[in-house]
């Protein structure tokens, strides 16, 4: 009997990227790529009809931070498991993507290497990470308090979805005539969003909002400019 082929949606905003990715994959028959999106909401939906096996995920994308992401597809697609491909090493993000659910994390300067074998891992219900940052991990995961989790601030908790991918935008720099265009919304509702979200986190100013944001993980502080 033939063994039934892996099935595998790869996320990720660059087209160049996803082509390598597949171009590697060609090179075993056991795994099918039966979808690709380059932004977390079109990735999503494919998700939620073709329940893959496997998901690659860069956390860099135009319309959906990739932490959020990983929650909203094991919602959707239980047995899903996750693989991050990204270009950040930063040990923050790595931790935060374990935390969040995802199986394996590897670093796109050595996907050629190490893709495949992430992927046999994950696959077969295994944590994978990258040599050149497991160390690292495990030395930030030991300075962790017992039994702590990344449970989010009541405050945060309490946005809306809508609000919560607003901030994210907020907190990146964007404006509110940026945000309406890139959500389709008028430049007064994005504003609406923006006051509803202050209140409810008692911030008052947008240097606050970036300093919340970075504390409870929703951006890396190192990338974001004024």
């Amino acid at each position: 009997m033939v063994a039934k082929k892996k099935r595998l949606i790869i996320i990720d905003d660059h087209p160049l990227f996803r082509e390598g990715i597949k171009t590697i994959l060609s090179r075993k028959s056991e795994y099918e790529v039966v979808g690709e999106a380059g932004t977390g909401r079109g990735g999503l939906q494919m998700i939620k009809d073709l329940k893959p096996d496997l998901v690659l995920l860069d956390l860099s994308l135009p319309d959906i931070r990739g932490l959020e992401l990983i929650s909203d597809i094991l919602k959707y697609s239980v047995g899903t498991g996750i693989l991050i491909v990204s270009m950040h090493s930063k040990i923050d993000y790595i931790v935060k993507s374990f935390q969040y659910g995802a199986m394996g994390y590897i670093v796109k300067e050595s996907a050629s290497d190490t893709l495949l074998m992430a992927m046999e891992h994950v696959i077969n219900g295994e944590y994978y990470m990258d040599t050149s940052v497991s160390q690292k991990v495990v030395k930030k995961l030991a300075t962790l308090p017992a039994k702590k989790s990344i449970s989010l601030k009541p405050g945060y908790e309490s946005l809306t979805p809508r609000e919560q991918e607003v901030m994210a935008m907020l907190a990146e720099g964007m404006n509110a005539v940026q945000i309406a265009e890139k959500l389709c919304i008028s430049p007064k509702t994005a504003e609406n969003h923006r006051y509803n979200i202050m209140r409810k986190l008692d911030l008052h100013s947008t240097i606050e909002l970036v300093r919340y944001a970075a504390k409870i993980g929703l951006i890396d502080i190192d990338l974001w400019k004024e």
